[in-house]
């Protein structure tokens, strides 16, 4: 292999793989191509699947396409074939219960907008609750005041965001509120936190989150399976290591170096 002036032979590639912690990104890549090998699929149809998912819509584009990730413009029906392969395996793998996993998690996936202000002094939370509550002062106002977090640059409002991101006290908190209502401060970490819901917004099982959803279980398969994987480097052998006949033991003649599980 050849970089600019730099040449570098198979060890040295292996070293450098190693040095710049290459190697689990090509582990993966070696085991998708495991999980989804001998997957049938017709060449055209994987070719336009690939091109109208990256809105290749003609050669000009399918060329500065290969241009931008260094591919030869013969190489870019291997890997159409490989990403449509890949698609199919989550489908047959998932398509028939994802929408039940997805009702049955759903809670986590809807969204809140909300005002929050956080501090650390006690006495001081309850009085801004107060005044917020009584006094009617302005949200926005005492969060870019008083509030301790990032969200005082934004006048305390937050989101949206999905539940599942977010504490669980400040997911309970948020899921019994009603649009405009204020709690008063309550611990969520380190942190006494006053929220106040702007907005919720339900979870719909559409297709973005459908191919979310493929792509979460298939990560957690790959996963398992990179986990299963330990990766093994053969040493070079020597071009001068003596030959042996077919009646001697090999077995051990090529021992090889764990580097442990990816």
């Amino acid at each position: 292999m050849q970089v600019g002036p730099q040449i570098l032979n198979t060890p040295d590639l292996v070293k450098k793989i190693r040095q710049y912690r290459l190697l689990p990104q090509l582990v993966r890549e070696l085991v998708v191509d495991q999980l989804i090998d001998g997957i049938p699929c017709d060449q055209q149809v994987a070719y336009d699947f690939y091109c109208t998912q990256h809105n290749l819509l003609n050669d000009e584009q399918r060329q500065a396409w290969c241009q931008q990730h260094q591919l030869e413009p013969q190489h870019l029906m291997t890997e159409a074939i490989r990403a449509y392969r890949l698609h199919r395996f989550k489908e047959d793998a998932w398509a028939t219960q994802i929408q039940s996993d997805f009702m049955q998690n759903k809670a986590k996936y809807d969204r809140a907008i909300y005002s929050m202000i956080r501090i650390k002094n006690a006495g001081l939370a309850q009085e801004l609750y107060f005044r917020l509550r009584d006094d009617k002062l302005s949200f926005a106002d005492v969060a870019k005041e008083y509030s301790q977090g990032k969200e005082a640059q934004t006048g305390g409002m937050v989101g949206p965001v999905e539940l599942g991101n977010l504490h669980p006290t400040l997911v309970r908190i948020l899921q019994v509120s009603e649009p405009q209502q204020l709690w008063p401060p309550d611990q969520v970490g380190d942190w006494l936190v006053i929220v106040r819901l702007e907005k919720m917004i339900p979870a719909k099982f559409d297709e973005a989150i459908r191919q979310r959803l493929l792509s979460e279980q298939f990560q957690a398969l790959l996963n398992q399976k990179m986990q299963a994987s330990p990766v093994k480097l053969l040493p070079q052998m020597s071009e001068k290591m003596p030959q042996k006949t077919p009646l001697e033991d090999t077995s051990q003649s090529l021992p090889v170096l764990e580097s442990g599980h990816v």
